[in-house]
C-alpha cells in the first residue's frame, strides 16, 4: 500500500475476506482483516474500521467496528466522521491537554446525538459496537460503545497481567438500536499513559476471542504471538491459527508500535 496515504477506511460489505486474509502495511500500522470461514457457515463481514494518522503532530486516530444484521450502521458511522474529518483533525492538532481530550469527546457526542444522524439511524437495519482510539503523545485516549477491545503491549505491563485497556461491554450499539436515543447514552470513555520505549497497541473485534477452542481467549497469548517477528508475519500467523479453528465471525486488527521517549509516571521508592 502507498505509505504516502494518511487516511484509509474500509467496510465489510465492500470486501468481505470471507475464507482469505487481508494484511497490509498504512506507514506504521498494519491492518489485518480475516472474514471467517465459510464451511463454518459465514457469508458476509458486517466489521469496518478508519484510520487517520498525523507523524509531523504525532497522533494516530482509529475507529474499530462490528455490525450485526446488516454493515449499514458500521458504513454510516464512517461516513459520519469522514464528513467531520477537518474538524477532528483540528482537534488532533491542538497541544496535549486534558481539555484537548475533553474537547475531542465533546465533539464526538454532539456527533453521535446530533438530530441528523439520528434521523439515519431509524432508516438503517442492524446496529453496531464502535471502538475509538486516539494515540497523541505518550497518551493513548478511547472511546468505546460495545464490545471491541482495545490492548495495550508493553513489558512492564505484562508482568503486571494488564494486557487489555477497555472493558468489553454488552448491549451498547449505534445504529437501528442506539445508546444516543436514551436519555442517557451508554459509553465509556479513558485515558492511559504509554509507558517508556515500545508500546503496541493492539484493536481488535471480537471474533479473534470468541474464536472455538478460544485461542486467544487469554490476551497473554496475543502479546506472545508477536515476540521478535514482524507485526504482518505475527497477525497472519494468528489469522491462520483462527481458520484452523473454523472461526465463523469475522475477525479486524489494526495493530501498530509507538516508542515512548519521555518519560512516565513511577512510584515514588523506586
Amino acid at each position: 500500500m502507498n505509505n504516502n496515504i494518511r487516511d484509509f477506511s474500509w467496510i465489510g460489505s465492500q470486501e468481505t475476506f470471507v475464507d482469505r486474509e487481508s494484511i497490509v502495511c498504512l506507514n506504521h500500522i498494519t491492518i489485518g482483516r480475516y472474514g471467517g470461514n465459510a464451511n463454518a457457515g459465514q457469508y458476509k463481514n458486517e466489521d469496518g474500521c478508519l484510520i487517520w494518522f498525523n507523524e509531523k503532530e504525532n497522533w494516530e486516530f482509529v475507529i474499530i467496528l462490528d455490525a450485526h444484521n446488516t454493515a449499514e450502521s458500521a458504513e454510516k458511522v464512517v461516513g459520519l466522521f469522514a464528513n467531520e474529518k477537518d474538524a477532528i483533525k483540528h482537534l488532533l492538532s491542538l497541544d496535549i491537554t486534558q481539555k484537548a481530550f475533553k474537547k475531542l469527546e465533546e465533539k464526538i457526542l454532539s456527533m453521535f446525538q446530533s438530530r441528523e444522524f439520528l434521523s439515519t439511524c431509524h432508516n438503517i437495519q442492524g446496529e453496531t459496537a464502535c471502538l475509538i482510539v486516539v494515540r497523541k503523545g505518550k497518551y493513548v485516549w478511547w472511546f468505546s460503545v460495545g464490545d471491541c477491545i482495545l490492548f495495550l503491549f508493553h513489558p512492564e505491563l505484562a508482568k503486571l497481567g494488564q494486557y487489555q485497556i477497555n472493558q468489553r461491554q454488552f448491549y451498547e450499539w449505534i445504529g437501528q438500536v442506539n445508546t444516543f436515543e436514551q436519555d442517557v447514552p451508554c459509553y465509556t470513555v479513558g485515558v492511559k499513559e504509554l509507558r517508556k520505549g515500545e508500546n503496541h497497541l493492539f484493536l481488535t473485534t471480537d471474533g479473534l476471542l470468541e474464536c472455538p477452542n478460544e485461542p486467544y481467549a487469554n490476551p497473554k497469548k496475543i502479546y506472545n504471538s508477536f515476540g521478535d517477528s514482524k507485526e504482518e508475519e505475527s497477525i497472519k500467523a494468528i489469522f491462520q491459527n483462527i481458520q484452523e479453528n473454523n472461526v465463523r465471525d469475522s475477525t479486524t486488527i489494526i495493530s501498530w508500535k509507538v516508542n515512548n521517549l519521555k518519560e512516565v509516571t513511577i512510584p515514588s521508592n523506586q
